[in-house]
Order: C-alpha cells, then structure tokens, then sequence
C-alpha cells in the first residue's frame, strides 16, 4: 500500500517538474529561435535597401567606389552585422532574363541553382520566407526584381547545438530530479507508514490481551450456571462474552492475515471455491434465498489454502447477510487473461459511490445503528482485502442492475496460463 503510495507522489512531483522543466526549455529555444530569426530578417530587409545593380558593378571594378572617406581622427566602429553576414542575390529582369548573380565567392553554392531557387521564390509569388537552409527576401527595385539570400546555416546549427545540451541537462536533471523525488516520498510517507505499523501492532496486542481474560470470564460464567442454575444477568454476561470473543478472534485473524506472510503452494482454485461453497448452500437455502453458481475448472493460483478458503467464505457470507428475503444470491469464478475473477454477487440497493473506497476499512460498516449483534463487526472485507493483497491480486466492489458485486482478481500460475 505505502509502496504504491510512494510511486504516486514520486510520479506527481515528476510530472510537474517535467512539465516545468520542458515548458522553460521550450521558452528559450522558441524565443532564441524567433530572435535569431528577427535578426536575420532585419538584415536580409537592410541588404536589399542597401542593394543597387549599378553601385554592384561598379564596386566590382574598382572597390574604393562608393566607399565613404573615413575620419582619421576617429577610430574605425565595430564592423556592423551586415557585413560579417553571407548573402548571396539574383537579379532578374522584368522579362525574366538573369542580370546578376552573387554567390559570394562560396564554391559549394553553384550559380546555376541558385538562380533556379530564384526563380523558384518569384513563381511561388511570397516576399520572404526559407528554402532549404537560406532565408530569402524578393524586392521590386524598378526595372528588377531582387531575390537576396541569407544562409541560415547558423541558426540551425546553433538551434541543434541548443536542443543537443537541452536534452543532455534535462536528462541529467531528471535524473537529480527522480531521487529527490524518492527522498521527498520517504520523508511524506514515512510518518503515516510508522502510524499505520504501530496501529497494526495495537490491534494485534489487544486482541491477544484480551484473549485472555475473556476466555477466564466465560469459564467462570460457566461454574456459575452450573451451581445457581438458569439466571437473567449470568446469560446477559455470557451473551457479551460469546460477542467478545468473536470481535477479538476477528482482530486476530486481521492482524495475522496483515503481518505474518503465509506459506504458498499452488493450488486448484476451482475445486477450493467449489468446496467452500457447499457449506453455505444449507445457510442460502435457510435464508430463503438462490444461489447461483458457474465455476470454471482447473483455475491454478500460488497461495495459501487456509486464507483463499477464508476469502471465498467471508464474500459469500457478506453476501447472505445482506441480501433479501427471496432474492438470488450468485458466484462464478472464471479465467479472464492471465487472472482468475471471483465475484460474489447479491440482490441489494446500490451502494453510494462516496461510500465505496471506505468498505474494505477496519470498522466501517454501511449501516451504522447495527452494533455487533451478528457478530459482525465490519472487519471481515478488510480480512478480505489483505488476503488479496497478500496474494497480489485486486479487490473491488461494483453496483449494476440492482446487484452488489464483489469483485477478487488472482494471478494464475503461469502453467495455467499456458
């Protein structure tokens, strides 16, 4: 239980600091990106402002053309993000005839597909956008039309070389993260399981403290009656002892069903139910009550024989005593994947939903102006639910079409599976 208890909040805080963790990441890399991005897009706009046909040719012939004489006085500024980017340009007549082609002096990019990319961008009609991994930008300079080029090369890269230590630190993270999750669960769990043991260990030394004296009061009861014969308050006393005695022999058998872990073996699940249920027909029969039964043959599970037998009396028994007069009363046992069901059902109103989780809990019971009189105390689901999970199976109750179903699942021995 506490076990389970723990992998919940260990997968909870996880899943806030993954989620916490991955959202920043994904705030930084989008806003890296669209900065990045911005960037190039500035400077792609600039470059085609700054573009003139003419003033290319003419700084191909003679590179101090156009060149603004510099201030001796003065030191030279830090050269601007324009020139220490790559661009690369097209210049297509109206007419569609290739004046001009810069690949930069880049002898990977052939001028061939570079104009054809050109012509690619101007039929597809957008101004900017990317091709493969250049950014591109289309300007109507009068008697042209300009494709200017930015390699993105850059910026892929450094996005790559992001996600690349992104994914190195968030997996390094986590794993920091999981064990300080695990510390957190110990240190949040650890006092309820410690309350939880010492209420087990209660249990278990006032039933055999009480074992005791109880069985001394009923032997002196018994002395009693015999030499003052039949008396009102001697019967009143034993009546109080016998309920007693059952209340402690429950506590018990819970406190032994929850500490002790029992011998295992395998057995054939089909023919104990079956045999369990024989008893119980006289009882069902006496009621005024049904039974209906299918048992599936050679149902093989690893356990313990004495508390699977008292697993299957403690549901039918459940079952009889809150069925109504003339009302059926049903079992089957069946092979459902690598599980065999048990389900014991009885003809009854429907149980709350808000009500449910609390039925396999020690004491609790649906109707609370009963007292013990039946000798029930409302600790004979919660003997059943540590049965179950002592065999690692599950537990359940469910309310469908005026029936009250309790619902075991065991494992089946592999062979049987087979």
């Amino acid at each position: 239980m506490f076990k389970s208890s723990k992998r919940k909040i260990v997968a909870a805080i996880l899943s806030v600091l993954v989620v916490l963790l991955f959202g920043s990441f994904c705030v930084i890399y989008l806003a890296s990106y669209a900065q990045m991005t911005n960037e190039n897009r500035q400077l792609l706009e600039q470059y085609v402002e700054e573009y003139s046909l003419r003033g290319r040719d003419l700084a191909a012939e003679d590179p101090k053309a156009g060149q603004k004489e510099k201030d001796p006085g003065h030191p030279p500024a830090e050269p601007p993000a324009l020139e220490l980017s790559t661009f690369y340009s097209v210049a297509i007549s109206k007419n569609g005839q290739v004046l001009k082609v810069d690949t930069a002096d880049i002898s990977t990019l052939d001028e061939d597909a570079l104009t054809q990319l050109a012509l690619a961008v101007i039929e597809n009609g957008k101004s900017e956008g990317v091709e493969s991994h250049l950014a591109y930008r289309t300007a109507d300079k009068g008697g042209y039309t300009l494709v200017a080029f930015l390699d993105n090369t850059l910026i892929l890269e450094s996005a790559g070389t992001l996600i690349t230590y992104t994914l190195i630190f968030g997996g390094v993270t986590l794993i920091l993260l999981f064990f300080l999750a695990r510390y957190l669960a110990d240190r949040i769990v650890a006092p309820l399981e410690e309350s939880y043991q010492r209420q087990k260990q209660f249990i278990s030394d006032a039933g055999h403290e009480l074992k005791t004296p109880v069985a001394v009061v009923n032997a002196n009861v018994e002395i009693l009656s015999r030499e003052i014969g039949e008396n009102q308050w001697l019967a009143n006393i034993q009546y109080e002892n016998q309920r007693m005695s059952a209340l402690i022999l429950q506590l018990l058998d819970l406190a032994r069903t929850e500490n002790v872990v029992p011998q295992m073996e395998t057995i054939d699940l089909s023919r104990l139910v079956y045999g369990e249920l024989l008893p119980f027909e006289s009882v069902i029969y006496e009621n005024g009550l049904v039974l209906e039964s299918h048992i599936d043959e050679n149902l093989h599970v690893v356990g313990n024989s004495v508390q699977l037998k008292q697993l299957t009396s403690i549901l039918v028994d459940n079952a009889i005593l809150h069925s109504a007069d003339g009302k059926e009363i049903g079992l089957t046992l069946t092979k459902e994947k690598n599980s065999a069901v048990l389900i014991v059902s009885n003809d009854g109103e429907e149980i709350p939903k808000e009500q449910r989780k609390y039925m396999f809990e020690r004491f609790y019971r649906l109707d609370t102006a009963r007292t013990g009189e039946d000798k029930h105390y409302g600790l004979g689901l919660a003997i059943a639910k540590a049965i179950t999970m002592t065999h690692k199976g599950s537990i359940d109750v469910r309310c469908q079409d005026g029936k009250v179903e309790f619902l075991v699942k065991l494992p089946l021995q592999k062979s049987t599976i087979l």
